[in-house]
């Protein structure tokens, strides 16, 4: 029954991946399609395979790489052909021939200071002349016809059939938010029980952040691409400009947690007594990075509210800690827990200056609960 119940999910997350992938699956299709048609319609080519191959290559790459790529596919291609077509005039069709005009060709592309596109492109293009087309009299010019037909359809069915950027971004911060808020949790309960093997395992955790964070970072830039460039995703930009406004607090955010599990991480191993409160900041943090989704979501920001009381009150209750001892294993955590709370803090909006004051005051707020509460002495005012 388990392995029935596996299967089944499995197959639905394949389905899931299809149905994702629909809206390119469609542009490749169209895109390749109306490159083969153009070539052999109206240019009057018989087999304008680089046509094709073009305008995938092109959709493979994101809006502001689509102009380079197109530059280096047509001087790849046009190497290729180059090479492929004097050198099999002259030495003839055979394995070391092939093998000479891939050399040749590659060496040629790295001499004119090609990148990996353009490298890899004139190695394939010679190798598609020498094998499925070779030439029977010079060079054959309309291939790079095709090729530059198929690099501008790919533009064109990439821009006016776009790519929904804001779900593109929210797919991608999903995860990164997911695995921040456990990583958050898992260094909680690693101090709270003193537990050596659970904070290395925090600490793994914390490492595998930056995969999740890159691929957001990559969907953001793509994602606004397509909203400056494609009509249809104009209406898009202004909400669209969360994601971007949070794209390099959350990895700052990346960062401050993973140098927070390699603190704990030394802090267990040192037998260092690490107060109560700074789990309960750490739980908080975790609570902010949960509300995170809504808030960047949001239309007139009143989801962003409680992640940001959340981000507050960790940081305040981190600041008081640090009052409270000069241990210097639980300095080193409550900066770390201090400074991500205001990069989440500046990821919803406030500018650093803004932030910083509003922890002060959420500082002296918490305090003056605990003195309601126990009847402590005042607290002095803390700075940041």
């Amino acid at each position: 029954m388990n392995s029935r119940l596996a299967s089944r999910m499995r197959l639905r997350e394949r389905l899931t991946d299809v149905r994702r992938a629909a809206l390119p699956i469609a542009q490749a299709t169209l895109a390749a399609g109306a490159a083969w048609l153009i070539a052999t319609e109206v240019w009057g080519h018989a087999r304008p395979f680089f046509a094709p191959i073009a305008a995938i290559i092109v959709l493979g790459a994101t809006y502001m790489e689509r102009g380079r790529r197109t530059v280096e596919l047509m001087v790849g291609v046009t190497l290729g052909i180059a090479v492929g077509d004097l050198l099999i005039s002259v030495i003839g069709v055979g394995t070391w021939q092939l093998m000479g005009v891939i050399a040749l060709a590659m060496a040629t592309a790295v001499f004119v200071g090609g990148g990996p596109l353009l490298i890899t492109q004139a190695s394939v293009s010679a190798i598609l002349v020498v094998t499925l087309q070779p030439p029977t009299e010079g060079i054959y010019w309309g291939r790079m016809i095709d090729a530059f037909t198929g690099g501008l359809l790919g533009i064109a069915v990439s821009i006016l059939i776009p790519v929904d950027p804001l779900a593109l971004a929210r797919r991608t911060v999903r995860p990164l938010l997911h695995e921040l808020a456990e990583a958050l949790e898992a260094i909680a309960t690693a101090l709270d029980r003193r537990d050596l093997d659970a904070g290395e395992r925090a600490l793994v955790a914390a490492r595998a952040l930056d995969a999740k964070a890159d691929a957001f970072h990559r969907a953001v830039v793509a994602a606004g691409e397509t909203a400056r460039i494609a009509p249809p995703r104009w209406r898009t930009r202004d909400r669209l400009s969360h994601y971007a406004t949070a794209d390099p607090q959350l990895d700052n955010a990346v960062r401050n947690v993973r140098v927070l599990a390699r603190g704990a991480l030394r802090a267990i191993q040192l037998g260092d007594h690490v107060p109560p409160d700074l789990g309960i900041a750490l739980h908080e943090l975790a609570a902010t990075v949960r509300g995170y989704d809504l808030a960047l979501a949001d239309h007139d920001g009143r989801n962003a509210a409680q992640p940001r009381h959340s981000a507050l009150r960790a940081a305040a209750r981190a600041t008081l800690v640090l009052e409270r001892t000069g241990n210097m294993s639980v300095s080193v955590l409550v900066g770390q827990v201090r400074s991500t709370a205001v990069d989440l803090l500046r990821g919803l909006g406030l500018d650093g200056d803004d932030a910083r004051a509003a922890v002060r005051a959420a500082t002296l707020e918490v305090a003056a609960e605990e003195q309601g509460s126990v009847g402590a002495p005042p607290v002095p005012r803390p700075t940041l």
